[in-house]
């Protein structure tokens, strides 16, 4: 029973967050985008203002740097005490390093490898591990060109302005006993999903909305939060430029009282 609360840990803090009418943030770093130097760079912004979550991961992953990356945030004074999600793009993504993963069903595409079929590779590794195994459901929205989520993934996203048929996909999930649900744009993509398409998703849902992808400026957060986003994930951003990490955390704690 002991392990069974452990394992949830993760899950619950944010549904606390979330009962609490409050908003999460996590940053999203991908191992081939950034090295251990940048890696602390960033680590270092978070002294005063830190994000609830880290996600490690990405659609294309080309190097060995994930458990590096992982080390690099749990060694850091300032990071180490905050959790690690993988974000991962197939079986061959996992890490023991993590504290979690986010176990993606991708059902807004047809693609069976990434609807169960890697699904089944990967889950007697993770019996066998540490990690926090949290069912999410993934749904990718066109946001303006193709990413490589799309390419890789050769799945059709949602299109833009199909908020039913995005209602009708996020109730799928929660119906078949997932835990949260994943709504993302996609690693580049060109605008950030439509506050009309996450409010009438929110609106159909009992379990936690996560917004990701086209998210680059705090305005735009505020927005998918206000939208009723219970976390938002920002990547390329930050990536980008570290500077943002304060402000995004700061608007973040302003849903927090």
């Amino acid at each position: 029973m002991q392990k069974a609360i452990n394992q949830n840990a993760i899950y619950n803090t944010l549904l606390k967050i979330k009962e609490n009418k409050g908003k999460s943030l996590a940053i999203l770093i991908d191992p081939d985008k950034i090295d251990t130097n940048k890696c602390t760079q960033l680590l270092n912004y978070c002294k005063e203002n830190a994000p609830d979550f880290f996600m490690v991961g990405g659609s294309l992953i080309t190097t060995n740097q994930t458990d590096t990356i992982i080390d690099c945030m749990k060694t850091n004074p300032y990071t180490a005490n905050i959790p690690v999600l993988l974000f991962p793009n197939s079986y061959l993504h996992l890490s023991n390093k993590a504290d979690g993963i986010l176990f993606l069903s991708l059902i807004s595409g047809r693609n069976p490898e990434y609807l169960i079929g890697n699904h089944v590779i990967a889950a007697p590794l993770l019996k066998q591990s540490k990690l926090e195994v949290i069912p999410t459901v993934y749904i990718l929205v066109k946001c303006g060109n193709q990413t490589t989520v799309e390419y890789i993934s050769n799945t059709k996203p949602i299109p833009y302005n199909k908020n039913d048929i995005a209602i009708c996909t996020a109730l799928a999930g929660e119906m078949l006993g997932l835990k949260m649900i994943y709504m993302d744009g996609g690693s580049g993509a060109k605008q950030a999903i439509s506050p009309e398409m996450i409010r009438a998703v929110k609106q159909q849902l009992d379990i936690p909305l996560i917004i990701g992808g086209g998210i680059r400026t705090v305005d735009a957060m505020q927005i998918a939060f206000e939208a009723g986003a219970d976390m938002v994930v920002v990547g390329s951003a930050i990536e980008q430029n570290p500077d943002l990490l304060e402000g995004f955390c700061k608007e973040m704690k302003r849903y927090r009282t």
